[in-house]
This record gives C-alpha cells, structure tokens and sequence, in this order.
C-alpha cells in the first residue's frame, strides 16, 4: 500500500478514525480518573568528597562503578530490613492480615514486607554529579515522605557500618596479634638483660672501648721493651768478650776513680823502680797497692758487667709477663667481642620485636578508630516532604499516550474497513482491478468548474422542450 491509497482511505474513512481516537482518548482519560492516586516523596542525598577521611581516606567519588554500588546498597535488603525495623512495620496489623491472606501464612514476614516495600523504591543517581535521588510511592502523601527519609537514613546507617564492621573484625586481629607480639618483646628482653647480667654487660661499646685501649697499651709497652731486651742482650754479649769498653764499665765513676788511682800508681812504681831498685821497702809497697787497685778494678767491672747481665734478664722475664699480658688481654677482648656481638644480636631481634609490636599498635589503634566511627561523608540534601500531587495517574501523559493510540488504533480501524469493502479509489486501484494499460484519466471538476459549466449550458427544461 503506497501513502496515496493510504491518504485516500482515509480521506473516506475519516469518520471512523475520529470515532476511534474520540473513543480512546476518552477511555484512557476516564480509566485515569478511576485509578487509585499515587503519591511519590523525593528525597536526594550528596555525598561530598571534600569531606577528607583523616583515617580511612575518601573514596574516588568520580567512578561510574562508585555511584552503581550505593545505588545497589541502597536497593539492597539490608537498607531496607532496617527501614521496616526502624519503622517498626512489622508490629502492623493491616500488614500482617494483608501478608496472610496473599501467601497463605507461608514463607517468612519480615522478608515479605522487606520485599513489598522495594518494590515501590525508586533510585537515581545524577548523571555528572554525585547526587543520589531516592524516591517511594504510596496512597498516602505522609507515608510516602516517611519511609523515603527513613531510607535515606538507613542508607547512611548501613554505609557506616559497612566502614566500621571490617574496622572491627581488622580490630579484633590486630589485638590478638598484638598481644602475641607483645609477649615476644617481653622474651626477647628478658633474654637480652639474663645475657647482659651473667657476662656483665652494662655497656659493651664502653667496656670493649677499655679493653681494647688496654690492649693498645700492652702492645706499645711490648714494643718498647723488646726493643730495651735487644739493647740488654747486646750489652750482655758484649760485656762477655770486651767488659772493660762496655759503656756501663767506662762511664762508671768508680771505675775511673780506679783506673786514675791505678795509672798514678803505676808511674810512680816506675819512678822509684827506676832510684831505688825492686827491692826497696817502698817498691814493693807500691806494688802491693797496685795488685790491691787491680783487685779492686776487676771486682767493680765484674759487678758491672754481672749487673748488666741481671738487667738482660730482668728486661726478658718483662717482656715475657708483658706478651703473657697481651695474650691474655687479647683473649679477652675477643672475648667480650664475641659477647658484644652475641648481645648486639639479642638487642636487635628487641627491637625487631619493639617495631613489629608498635606498627601492629598503630594499626590497632587505627581500626578502633575506624569501627567507633559515626560520621560520613554522606548527607541528606533535601528531605522528602508530603507530597501535594499525586504522581500517578498523570493524566495529561495519560491522555498524550490515548491520543497516539488513538491515532493508530483509527488508521487500523479505517484500513481494516477498506480491506472488508474494497473501493477503486486511485489510479493504481483500477490498474490492479481490470489489468489494462491506463491511456488518461479527467481530473474530477472543482467548485468553480462546476459553477461556470452551469452558467454557460442553461439546462433544457420541460417547457423549453415542448416548444
């Protein structure tokens, strides 16, 4: 069928497409009007991120998947359990008698009311905003603004304890972990100070610093008396071959006393040899004197030369308490190293220990926080007052939707008549009918056609005929 038949059926069956759209419009209009009144509470929630969490932070209130999540909470039975809890919509009679007779006393009745009250909630979130509009329709204007902000209010409840109830059980691990990590600081305290008092560690830095100051001196004082054993022992050997040049023996004042005396001695004996012979009473004197000064002179240089020889020794039997010192001094410092060592050891599994102890603590602290947190970053922006008109039946786009029906209902009904009673009513209708070329056709007269053929042929009337 083209849009020229279609338009000639119309044109002739107009009358029945008016009665048809008159007919719908009216209907839908007066089913409208006999429809029980709805009335819809808006209420819209903001939640505001500038509102920064100290504790748990602010979460990206820009992602899409953000906004689909409070919508799902807020359609969620949890939202809605508590609503009918807060309102205390169980205790209600009419609800109950209602619950009865449409489940026959089966199934559970909180989770029935539960449900009946979802199903006239309505959520929207803002499309560039973060907005939450939550709305809920009801006979009843004040009910309806009720249990919308009860709904907004129970949607703030939840997300906090949604926020704390994690809080808490983070809270409850942390404690137990804590008190473990508590008892493990203690044992390795007790630990460090038990190793501190048996190897009687106040200060192992102060103590190993002494020690080892110590040890620096016995060194140098090794040092220094080897070096005066070698000059005894070389003194010693010398006096054994030559101990009359050993320094010990010339620089010795009696010894020079001696040989002065010896010397004097000496070239007088050679003088009075030299007058009076080797017999004379005075020579022989003098000789005597002279074996006496020599007597003397080796007696001195032999205690010189044995005093040297004590000295050797007693520079060896030094230097030997000294190494034996050194030895023992050096055991002990590596000693108390390995002590120092052992402690630094225990001290740092303390404080190993003290740091996973305090870090756990701070966590701890930080979920008590967060499960005795009551505040949010969502508010109420507008609260849902009573509403002065019913949001259904909306009888205006009740009656938009008649008329559009009622329009296509009318061409269904004009086509469906024309189909029933077939008329030639265009040029490509009697093409289709008589299945013969079509040469011409005349167009039908107008108005003014007709008016001017009129006046131009007068009719013969029966008068003018019979003349």
């Amino acid at each position: 069928m083209t849009i020229a038949q279609l338009l000639s059926i119309l044109k002739a069956r107009w009358v029945s497409a008016v009665v048809v759209l008159i007919l719908t419009v009216s209907t839908t209009i007066g089913i409208s009007l006999l429809l029980p009144k709805s009335y819809t509470a808006i209420t819209t929630v903001v939640l505001d991120g500038r509102a920064v969490d100290p504790v748990a932070g602010t979460p990206n209130l820009t992602s899409p998947s953000f906004m689909a999540t409070q919508v799902d909470i807020i359609n969620s039975d949890r939202v809605a359990q508590q609503v009918v809890t807060r309102l205390r919509l169980t205790e209600n009679p009419a609800l109950r008698q209602r619950w009865a007779e449409e489940t026959d006393r089966k199934g559970n009745f909180n989770t029935w009311v539960v449900e009946l009250f979802k199903k006239r909630l309505i959520v929207k979130p803002a499309r560039e905003s973060s907005v939450l509009t939550i709305g809920y329709s009801s006979p009843e204007p004040r009910f309806a603004s009720t249990i919308a902000n009860a709904f907004a209010q129970s949607y703030i409840d939840v997300s906090i304890g949604l926020r704390s109830s994690p809080a808490k059980q983070y809270s409850e691990f942390f404690d137990a972990r804590g008190k473990d990590l508590r008892a493990s600081v203690e044992r390795a305290q007790a630990k460090l100070s038990e190793f501190q008092k048996v190897n009687g560690l106040l200060n192992a830095d102060e103590r190993f610093d002494i020690e080892t100051q110590r040890l620096n001196e016995l060194n140098s004082q090794l040092v220094i008396l080897q070096a005066v054993a070698i000059e005894s022992s070389s003194r010693k050997n010398e006096a054994k071959t030559s101990a009359d040049q050993i320094p010990d023996v010339i620089n010795n004042g009696l010894v020079s006393s001696l040989r002065t005396d010896l010397v004097r001695q000496e070239s007088r004996l050679t003088e009075i040899r030299s007058k009076f012979g080797d017999e004379h009473p005075q020579v022989k004197e003098l000789r005597a004197s002279i074996s006496e000064l020599q007597r003397r002179l080796e007696t001195e240089t032999s205690r010189i030369t044995g005093s040297v020889g004590v000295s050797n020794n007693i520079n060896k039997q030094r230097e030997l308490e000294i190494r034996a010192s050194l030895d023992a001094q050096r055991a002990k410092v590596l000693k108390l190293r390995a002590q120092r060592d052992e402690a630094m050891v225990l001290q740092r599994e303390a404080e190993t220990a003290q740091r996973a102890y305090e870090q756990v603590t701070m966590r701890l602290n930080q979920s008590n926080l967060e499960s005795q947190l009551t505040q949010t970053n969502i508010s109420v922006l507008s609260p849902a007052t009573d509403p002065n008109e019913p949001s259904s039946p909306n009888i205006a786009i009740n009656s938009m939707i008649g008329l559009v029906a009622g329009i296509i209902l009318g061409i269904t009904t004009s086509i469906t008549r024309e189909s029933l009673n077939k008329k030639i009513r265009t040029l490509d209708d009697l093409h289709q009918k008589i299945d013969v070329p079509i040469i011409g056709y005349l167009p039908k007269p107008t108005k003014q056609n007709r008016t001017a053929l009129s006046r131009k042929y007068t009719p013969i009337t029966l008068e003018a005929h019979q003349k």
